[in-house]
Formats: C-alpha cells, sequence, structure tokens
C-alpha cells in the first residue's frame, strides 16, 4: 500500500530536502570548530574510530543473529555506516555532554563518509546485495560534502543572512525529516506487516548497541564522563535520512530504506531518554 498522501515525494525532492538539511549544517560551521578539533586530537580520534567500526559492526552482527532478508540487513548495515545525526548535538547539550566535541565529531564524520560509508557499506552489505561504491561515493559527494561547504562558506561570508536564515532551519529539517520517514514507510507498508517485528527489533539493537558501547568504550580509553556522553550520543546516533536516501537511489530494492526510516524513530527516543537521564547526572567536569 502507498498512501495518496506521499505520491508526490519524488527521488528529486528527497535528494533536495537532504541538501537543505546539509546547507543548514553547514550554516553553523566556523573556524573555531576546526581550532577546536585541533586541541583536543585524542578524543577525535577515539570518537571517529568508535563511530565507524561500533555501528557498522553492530549492524552487520545483528543482520546476521536475526537473520534479516537481505535488503532489510543492506539497510540497517548502511544505517550502521552513516556519520553522525544533526540532532546529536542538540542531546549532547540535553545530556551535559561536550558540545563543542559533539559538533567537532559530527563535522568529521560527515566531511570524511564520502569515503567511509561507501567503503564500509560495500565490504560489509555488500554480503548481502550488490553495492555501487563509486556510485555511493559521488551521490555522498553530491548531497553532504558539497551542501555542507556551501553552508560552511555561506557562515563566513555571508553572516547576515544565516543569521537571518538560521532560525528557519530547525523547523524545515524536522518537517523534511518526517516526510521523508513517512515515504520510506509507505512505500513499503505491506511488507513490513509481513516481516517489520524483524526490522523493528534489529533497528532497536542497533541504536542500542551504539549508545552502550560508544560509553562503554570511550570510558575504556580513559576519557572523562563528559566527553564519553558526546561519543555514545554520536554514535548511537545517526544521520538516517542520508542512508533512506542512499538506499532509494542505489539499491534496487526500495524495502532497503525502510530501515532508515524505522532508525528515525528509535535513536530518538533512546536519546532523549539518555538526555533526561545525564541531565540530573553532572559531570564533575562541567560542575559549576
Amino acid at each position: 500500500m502507498k498512501p495518496d498522501f506521499f505520491n508526490w515525494v519524488t527521488p528529486k525532492l528527497i535528494i533536495m530536502g537532504l541538501n537543505v538539511i546539509m546547507v543548514g549544517m553547514g550554516m553553523s560551521l566556523s573556524v573555531d570548530d576546526l581550532r577546536g578539533a585541533l586541541a583536543m586530537p585524542k578524543q577525535v580520534l577515539y570518537g571517529f574510530v568508535l563511530q565507524y567500526s561500533v555501528m557498522p559492526l553492530s549492524g552487520f552482527l545483528i543482520s546476521k543473529l536475526l537473520n534479516l532478508p537481505s535488503h532489510f540487513a543492506a539497510g540497517l548495515i548502511l544505517i550502521g555506516c552513516c556519520p553522525g545525526g544533526t540532532a546529536s548535538n542538540i542531546i549532547t547539550y540535553l545530556a551535559r555532554g561536550n558540545v563543542a566535541f559533539s559538533v567537532i565529531m559530527t563535522t568529521a564524520s560527515t566531511l570524511t563518509t564520502m569515503i567511509m560509508a561507501p567503503f564500509l557499506t560495500a565490504k560489509l552489505a555488500g554480503k548481502y546485495v550488490a553495492v555501487d561504491a563509486s556510485g555511493l561515493l559521488i551521490s555522498t559527494l553530491q548531497v553532504v560534502l558539497f551542501p555542507v561547504l556551501a553552508g560552511a562558506f555561506l557562515n563566513q561570508f555571508f553572516q547576515p543572512m544565516v543569521k537571518f536564515v538560521s532560525p528557519l532551519m530547525p523547523p524545515i529539517a524536522v518537517t523534511t525529516v518526517a516526510i521523508l520517514s513517512g515515504n520510506a514507510i509507505a512505500q513499503c507498508s505491506s511488507a513490513i506487516l509481513v516481516s517489520g517485528g524483524k526490522v523493528i527489533l534489529a533497528t532497536f539493537l542497533l541504536h542500542a548497541s551504539g549508545f552502550f558501547f560508544g560509553y562503554v568504550f570511550a570510558r575504556m580509553l580513559g576519557l572523562d564522563v563528559s566527553s564519553a556522553r558526546t561519543i555514545s550520543i554520536q554514535v548511537g546516533m545517526k544521520n538516517s535520512v542520508l542512508g533512506i536516501v542512499l538506499a532509494t537511489k542505489h539499491f534496487g530494492d526500495p524495502l532497503t530504506a525502510v530501515p532508515g526510516a524505522v532508525s528515525i524513530v528509535f535513536q530518538s527516543i533512546i536519546g532523549s531518554i539518555l538526555a533526561g537521564i545525564w541531565r540530573y547526572s553532572v559531570p564533575v567536569l562541567v560542575k559549576e
């Protein structure tokens, strides 16, 4: 079944929607963010490694454990290989994490996803379906890197305009995410009703493992509580909209996009719960 409400959502509109979100993220970047990355190289390195190891491997292992159909397995792994989501910065703030570190991690993972996402997806999801790694690379450049750089350029040279537009970006992003998720689910509603239980469980386990192991490994590596919370949120919250766009464009089966739509729901729920708990547990380093 395909609800009439989503009939107007075309692939071109999906890509345009993600471009708008990425430009908005780019407009939040500044030279100070780059300076901040240079000031905390160890944390950034640990965060980067955990972000591109915990979730991709979790997606692969969960797919094996639950014996997911190939299309769902590929979609789940693709989500695990995506960079951190922009909402993670808000959740980090609410959870009393290190917001500057969060922004740096989001930026680093987004700018490197043009290499990491196609490579990891091809290695892990290639066991289930044919993966067009070069196509993924080109699309990631088009829908992530170029828009982010365009947004950063605007922030650097057209700040009055950016200050005017920036307040409009969050509601636009939320609306875009809701439409893209609804479209992905509507396209495959019948299949979800038949075998959706496994997809829902797999997606929940994917994000739960990201939040849990992101925190545990960060602490094992000697990072402070605030930084560990930040890494937990960065690892657990992914740019699922990017996953939906890449799945829709480069995988023949529309069911591959379903884990991305379900992912948006679960990462928001788990992230909000953690933020609520950690909000009332103040790390020593951020006490007044």
